[in-house]
């Protein structure tokens, strides 16, 4: 009778390790999941740093209201803004669409000013 108490104690003590833990699975994946997006600042500052490693830039500038982006079925939000630089001695601008929660770069034009 002693030993189906204790198999039994254990049994609950298990059962409510596994509970907890699922639980905390759970409520950490939905916190990371809601994870603050990126602001617009930051993903400017990723994108100026990545064209600066192959030359100077002259300006930069980054719309701060989302919006909304569809690709096919994947639909988010994200952020257009631009780059200008000096090649050939003429002014170039790169506008780009960045993912507002990752910062990716979805899109890049090249346009001459």
């Amino acid at each position: 009778m002693y030993e189906e108490d204790q198999v039994s104690n254990f049994k609950g003590g298990v059962a409510i390790g596994v509970g907890i833990g699922l639980l905390s699975g759970i409520a950490s994946a939905l916190f990371i999941q809601n994870k603050q997006r990126l602001s617009a600042d930051d993903i400017l500052q990723g994108i100026k740093k990545a064209f600066l490693k192959e030359g100077p830039i002259e300006g930069s500038w980054i719309n701060f209201e989302k919006q909304p982006i569809r690709k096919f079925a994947v639909r988010t939000e994200g952020y257009n803004g631009g780059i200008t630089r000096l090649e050939d001695d003429h002014l170039i601008t790169y506008e780009f669409l960045a993912d507002a929660k990752t910062g990716s770069v979805l899109d890049i034009k090249r346009t001459s000013i």
